[in-house]
């Protein structure tokens, strides 16, 4: 089948004609032969060149902040901080921006009761378990899970590259994994660890899901802050009644730079990303932005000084070469 050269008009009309598909890819519109394998028109990027930059500096922020409250000494605390003043600005800003349309606002809800969830795990993992354990098993399994809810809700078909690309994230996982096993011949394995990085993943991914399909038909800004704002008021009251006011006050009284950079990271990380979901494939944009995994085993390496580190560091490498073969074959 040829390429069609027609004006726009006419290769739309053709298009129909022939029952072909069209595609969302920057430049030139593409269209591919539903059910096969055959397509017209110029294909110019897999991935829109500007969405792939802002999901790289996503996840530079997000496992800078994630290094943040790993390095605090009351991680929950420290948490609860954070998404707080996360809320507060995003209250400031939600006055000048308005809210989101009604049909987006069960989103938020849903989007907001599982990131309160989120940041309870990742305190409590925090606080036991490394940071290059946690943080790359966590981030690196979400987009394999997010493509397998595309593919049994939305009914979305996976390749060779992606069933590949699938094979790779799972045994980056199997080489984190194992570092437990090295690091405790004598004792008992972090099996709760790797337990809840996995909880956490299966959140990451289904939240994910929740706010690329309500930013593909509304406002991406107002809904982010909608449900920043929501957050702390599941989180707030939980905190500071198992912890006291006062602890609040003396981790704020001596953390409360980190604290603010940390608030100010997660939002603009998140607010990059869903950004990026309004123009570009999801399932694709949310396994990009888990680069972050191979920063945040590197981080812990480095920084924290945590054993078998180089180890994970070539797992999360594995993650994420998994993650590219999903984005540009998969």
């Amino acid at each position: 089948m040829c390429c069609l050269t027609k004006r726009a008009a006419d290769v739309w009309d053709s298009a129909k004609r022939l029952k072909l598909k069209e595609l969302t890819v920057i430049g030139s519109p593409v269209f591919v032969l539903q059910n096969s394998g055959v397509f017209c028109g110029k294909v110019t990027h897999i991935m829109p060149i500007l969405a792939i930059l802002l999901l790289f500096v996503s996840a530079s922020l997000h496992s800078i902040w994630n290094f943040l409250l790993k390095q605090s000494e009351e991680k929950y605390i420290a948490m609860g901080w954070q998404v707080i003043l996360s809320g507060i600005a995003s209250a400031i800003l939600l006055f000048f921006t308005g809210l989101p349309p009604r049909s987006m606002w069960l989103f938020a809800l849903a989007s907001g009761i599982l990131e309160a969830i989120y940041f309870l795990l990742l305190s409590y993992a925090y606080t036991d378990h490394d940071f290059s354990l946690v943080y790359p098993m966590a981030r690196g399994s979400a987009p394999a899970l997010l493509v397998l809810w595309s593919a049994l809700f939305l009914r979305e078909r996976l390749t060779a590259g992606g069933y590949f690309g699938l094979a790779m994230i799972t045994g980056g996982m199997v080489i984190i994994g194992a570092t437990s096993l090295l690091q405790n011949h004598e004792n008992k394995p972090h099996l709760k660890g790797i337990a809840i990085a996995l909880t956490v993943a299966f959140v990451i991914s289904i939240y994910t899901l929740i706010d690329g399909t309500a930013v593909k038909g509304g406002p991406p800004l107002p809904y982010a802050l909608s449900m920043f704002v929501m957050t702390p008021l599941l989180t707030a009251p939980f905190l500071v009644r198992r912890y006291g006011w006062d602890r609040f006050a003396r981790t704020w009284s001596t953390q409360r730079v980190s604290l603010i950079m940390a608030g100010v990271l997660g939002v603009v990380a998140y607010l990059l990303a869903l950004y990026a979901y309004t123009f570009a494939p999801l399932s694709y944009s949310g396994a990009i932005r888990e680069v972050s995994v191979v920063i945040g085993a590197f981080l812990g390496w480095r920084f924290l000084g945590e054993k078998m580190g180089g180890i994970r560091v070539v797992g999360a490498a594995v993650i994420f070469a998994g993650v590219m073969v999903i984005t540009f074959f998969g």
